[in-house]
């Protein structure tokens, strides 16, 4: 769904033009104060209705007792990947006076347009890990404060936050080139709708494997569900099909630590019969035996960049852009 330009919001001023009455008047009306004819204010009512308006739920909280509130929607409150991301986003609106509400669309496409419609009419503003375009749009339309993290298909118009996985997928598949490793499977998370059905991070491998001169093609890749025990039937995968691998590269650290548990129960050693790396340095990374090599992201600094951003357009800020740049830890996996 092709997104526009980011509308203009209908402000009060607007309203109390079209109805002819005083900026106090609309207020009144829309906040069921008693000091309004009840005729006016349904022709008030009538007004803003007609014109879209929505009542700035941000400059209420400016002017009385109410808090900000930010609305922050995440696909599962279990993945391990998100605390952090949470932990950032709640220190920085701290910092700022705000209140979060955190939605979760438990990584189901299909219900993230209901959830951006409660945000739209719960919240100020929006920090969202979306796919779906329609939900997207549900919310950049509503002229709220918005920013769209991880999403390698955000339009143009919406604020962001992005992890360079183009750069963090260089250095891990350098990484094992540069250990001797000529065959390496990827294990791809199969939920994600983006890049024809594969996960960005599938594209940017085969990208990454011929840059160092490897003949990867799409059967390097294997599909995972994003859990541990997804990574272990992804390994399955791997070693029933005769491809030899001698180096795993996975989506996550979730898939990477479930297809290396499956790899040691199948008596293999790592990194000796066969290397690992994960995505997204997730704590877990350091405590599993052995401690896998991952690129790390900054997730609390993700959180915290986009309450930044949130912040700057309730000033007036334009379209920007935040990216946050994977780092490589090696560790005893590979």
């Amino acid at each position: 769904m092709p997104t526009s330009a980011r509308p203009r919001r209908i402000t009060i001023e607007d309203v109390a033009r079209s109805a002819g009455v005083s900026r106090q008047t609309v207020s009144r009306a829309v906040n069921d104060k008693p000091e309004i004819d009840p005729a006016t204010r349904q022709r008030v009512l009538r007004v803003a209705q007609s014109m879209g308006y929505r009542p700035s739920r941000f400059a209420r909280g400016m002017v009385g007792p109410r808090l900000t509130t930010l609305g922050l929607v995440i696909a599962d409150v279990l993945n391990p990947f998100f605390p952090e991301v949470v932990s950032g986003v709640l220190a920085a609106a701290d910092e700022r006076g705000w209140q979060v509400a955190v939605y979760s669309t438990g990584s189901a496409l299909e219900r993230e347009t209901a959830v951006a419609r409660t945000v739209v009419d719960h919240v100020d503003a929006c920090v969202a890990f979306l796919l779906d375009p329609g939900a997207i749009e549900l919310i950049h339309r509503s002229g709220m404060p918005f920013v769209l993290l991880d999403n390698e298909h955000r339009p143009p118009s919406v604020n962001g936050g992005r992890i360079d996985f183009a750069t963090g997928m260089r250095h891990a598949v350098g990484h094992l080139v540069e250990r001797g490793h000529r065959r390496i499977a990827m294990l791809d998370d199969r939920g994600r709708p983006d890049a024809g059905g594969h996960g960005t991070r599938h594209s940017l491998f085969l990208g990454a494997a011929a840059e160092h001169g490897l003949p990867a093609d799409e059967g390097w890749v294997f599909p995972a569900v994003n859990s541990l025990e997804g990574g272990a039937a992804a390994m399955d995968d791997v070693l029933a099909g005769g491809f030899g691998a001698t180096a795993v590269l996975a989506y996550n650290d979730l898939i990477a630590i479930g297809a290396m548990r499956r790899a040691r129960d199948r008596g293999m050693r790592v990194p000796e019969d066969c290397a690992f790396v994960g995505c997204d340095g997730l704590t877990l990374s350091r405590l599993v035996d052995p401690p896998l090599t991952t690129l790390t992201v900054d997730k609390e600094l993700l959180g915290r960049a986009a309450v930044r951003q949130v912040a700057a357009q309730m000033t007036g800020a334009g379209t920007g852009e935040t990216v946050i740049v994977p780092r490589l830890v090696v560790r005893a996996s590979s």
